[in-house]
């Protein structure tokens, strides 16, 4: 089991990075648009809606009932809509930066642990694709 001088280094540096990308423009963009949209409960409504929406009919497909052609366009109208609305989209792109920003960080903690060693760029690249669902679309 780790000392408690080595896990208070690593907590230190661990500390130490998570300050780095928070100080990071692009993470101070990405908290902006996600606090306007938290401000705005006109869009957040509109998400909501599409979200529960979608849920209904995510059970409707599981449970495995026939989805109408009208169900399917409403939801791809409201969809819409809420893609055309500045501050939802700034809300949806800036969760989905923040996904990028973690499944990085995970993937190069991830990949050093394996290794035992920082991992070469070919070696992240490889480790990203080998194990499937690590969101870098291959």
């Amino acid at each position: 089991m780790p000392s408690t001088i080595e896990e208070s280094a690593v907590i230190q540096k661990t500390r130490e990075l998570c300050q780095t990308i928070l100080d990071q423009p692009s993470m101070q963009s990405i908290r902006q648009r996600i606090d306007a949209f938290m401000g705005d409960a006109k869009s957040r409504s509109q998400y909501e809606n599409l979200v529960t929406k979608g849920q209904a009919l995510q059970e409707k497909q599981q449970n495995s009932t026939a989805l109408s052609g009208e169900e399917i366009a409403d939801f791809e109208q409201e969809r819409d809509e809420l893609l055309r609305n500045p501050v939802a989209r700034g809300f949806l792109d800036a969760q989905e930066e923040l996904q990028q920003v973690k499944q990085s960080v995970h993937q190069l903690v991830s990949k050093t642990l394996e290794l035992g060693r920082l991992p070469t760029e070919d070696e992240l690249d490889e480790g990203c694709c080998s194990h499937g669902g690590c969101g870098c679309g291959h």
